[in-house]
């Protein structure tokens, strides 16, 4: 039986674009109001996929022999019950599957929010230049737009649902794959735009059932410093109210998967502390 879970994800990204807004020449995307920096859930779910396939898991979404295909030509050979017991995510985050008289559609059990830094993020922006002509008979390269976070400190929140995961078949196999996975993925898929990133604190809280959720976690977080912030080493993460919510519910809670990178400051309190020291109520178990 799959329990519900709830999750916070927290990562970093220097000089870096997270998130790419083709409708915006691929600036990262942001909340201009607030001056922060948006990450949609479809991104999170491509580092998670793109960790996956390298991994020798099966996809619903992914190109065969290096060629796009559609989802009808995917699917067209396989059951029901074989895409679910054969894709991984479409086990963990659904999908609609167009077959010919019997279209179906999985909601997911694992789903996130958009993220969002923590942080107000300044953007950078330069010319790049490519040695390839712009056009046939042009001498020179051409000439493009580069644009870039000079750092950005995300936060995602997710959930976990045991009754989807039923409707899927999503194991717990599956669930620590995913584990790894948000530890893993960001920098092992780096590319010229991506790498500066790396995670910095994750938390899967498995509950006691398949009816009770939390609230999203990120409500109980702060950094102590949220203006002309650079560099992670700038400031601490406030967990106070975080510990003091699941203190709260810790009859609720069976256990936490967790990782928090060493360079992470995390305070309570106003005291700096260990994660395992901070949450040392509930039974934690360590991603590695």
């Amino acid at each position: 039986m799959i329990k519900n879970g709830s999750i916070l994800y927290l990562y970093d990204a220097a000089m870096t674009n997270p998130n790419g807004d083709p409708d915006e020449e691929n600036r990262p995307r942001m909340d201009s109001i607030r001056e922060i920096n948006l990450v949609t859930d479809l991104r999170l779910k491509r580092y998670i996929r793109d960790y996956a396939l390298d991994n020798g898991q099966k996809l619903f979404v992914q190109k065969i022999k290096n060629k796009s295909v559609t989802a009808e030509q995917r699917v067209e050979k396989y059951s029901y019950e074989e895409m679910l017991e054969r894709f991984f995510d479409m086990r963990v985050f659904g999908a609609t599957v167009p077959k010919k008289k019997d279209n179906r559609s999985y909601t997911g059990p694992v789903q996130f929010n958009w993220g969002y830094s923590l942080n107000k993020v300044e953007l950078m922006e330069s010319s790049i230049t490519s040695h390839f002509a712009s056009k046939a008979g042009n001498n020179q390269g051409s000439i493009g737009k580069d644009y870039r976070v000079k750092y950005s400190f995300i936060a995602f929140s997710g959930v976990v649902s045991g009754k989807r995961a039923e409707k899927t078949t999503m194991t717990n196999e599956d669930l620590l794959f995913l584990d790894k996975a948000m530890v893993y993925a960001i920098p092992s898929q780096a590319t010229r735009s991506k790498v500066g990133q790396y995670p910095r604190l994750y938390m899967r809280l498995v509950l006691k059932d398949d009816e009770t959720f939390l609230k999203d976690l990120r409500d109980y977080i702060k950094i102590t410093k949220d203006e002309e912030v650079f560099s992670i080493r700038e400031f601490e993460l406030d967990i106070t109210r975080l510990r003091d919510y699941l203190k709260r519910a810790q009859d609720k809670i069976e256990e936490v998967k967790y990782f928090a990178d060493e360079d992470i400051k995390l305070i309570a309190d106003g005291v700096e502390d260990s994660f395992e020291d901070i949450f040392n109520f509930v039974k934690l178990d360590k991603v590695k």
